[in-house]
């Protein structure tokens, strides 16, 4: 699925074509994705300005100049794929092509989900803080409200595993398996100890990797394991940086250490780490 820095760079690809510009129309190919569209969605689209363009953990938001918000999930396998080149024609959709956003100036963003999981619905503006998908979500691990002292108050009265607690979309916003299993490698800290026994400067640690291997991806464009692109349809190149994820049985690349890299199952997810340098 999806992480932020894939959300993140999805959405900074759109935001040039549909922030501040008029959707001419919408074109929808199927009745529902994981839930049913919202009733008269096309024409509740028709004619409107998309005044922002967001995101909000791994939700992709776009305020309509009529007080509603755009609300779309990738889902499992969504993708978001720009067609702007007025001198190239639009292919013809494919199986999978169930919505074209087609803007007024003739770009058409095109969602594409083979496995439909994905959502695309509309919901009030005043009702984003308090809806059911955005609802108790915590703080974007990228924004002024995270520090290390937020973590710390986060960790304090959690007897679960470090890693799990950081799956936890009520702790932080928006971040998965793979960038967890990175950012405590990076942090030196194993994945089964207990959050609330983490020392402070461990937590001030893990703090600054959770930003820097989240900024580290998003500037190469996300991770691209299966199904994830960018909006120029180009896959993401972070899957050549990882220290950690998916490479159980190969050499830690720490400089130093020849320990192999382990793999646990913790939550039902697989956990990546090295037992030398993570303690």
């Amino acid at each position: 699925m999806p992480e932020l820095p894939e959300v993140e760079t999805v959405t900074r690809g759109l935001t040039p074509v549909m922030e501040g510009r008029i959707v001419d129309h919408v074109v929808q190919r199927r009745a529902n994705l994981r839930f049913a569209f919202p009733d008269g969605f096309v024409d509740r689209m028709a004619g409107r300005k998309i005044d922002q363009l967001t995101r909000r953990a791994k939700y992709i938001l776009g305020y309509l100049d009529d007080g509603q918000v755009l609300l779309i999930h990738l889902g499992m396998s969504g993708r978001m794929t720009i067609h702007n080149d007025l001198a190239v024609a639009v292919p013809e959709p494919g199986k999978h092509d169930h919505v074209d956003f087609v803007m007024q100036d003739g770009a058409v963003v095109r969602f594409n989900d083979p496995r439909r999981f994905g959502v695309i619905t509309l919901i009030a503006a005043d009702e984003v803080a308090n809806h059911k998908m955005l609802a108790g979500i915590g703080p974007e691990p990228l924004g002024n409200a995270f520090n290390s002292s937020v973590l710390a108050d986060g960790l304090a009265r959690r007897g679960s595993p470090i890693k799990t607690a950081l799956l936890d979309q009520k702790l932080v916003a928006g971040l998965g398996n793979i960038y967890v299993c990175e950012a405590l490698f990076r942090s030196g800290i194993a994945p089964d100890r207990l959050a609330r026994d983490l020392k402070p400067g461990e937590i001030d640690r893990l703090y600054r990797e959770i930003r820097l291997v989240l900024e580290d991806a998003i500037a190469a464009g996300g991770s691209s394991l299966k199904d994830h692109r960018q909006t120029n349809g180009e896959l993401g190149y972070f899957q050549h940086n990882f220290r950690v994820y998916g490479r159980e049985g190969e050499t830690c690349v720490a400089d130093g250490c020849d320990s192999m890299i382990g793999r646990i199952v913790q939550a039902g997810r697989s956990t990546f780490f090295c037992p030398t340098c993570q303690k």
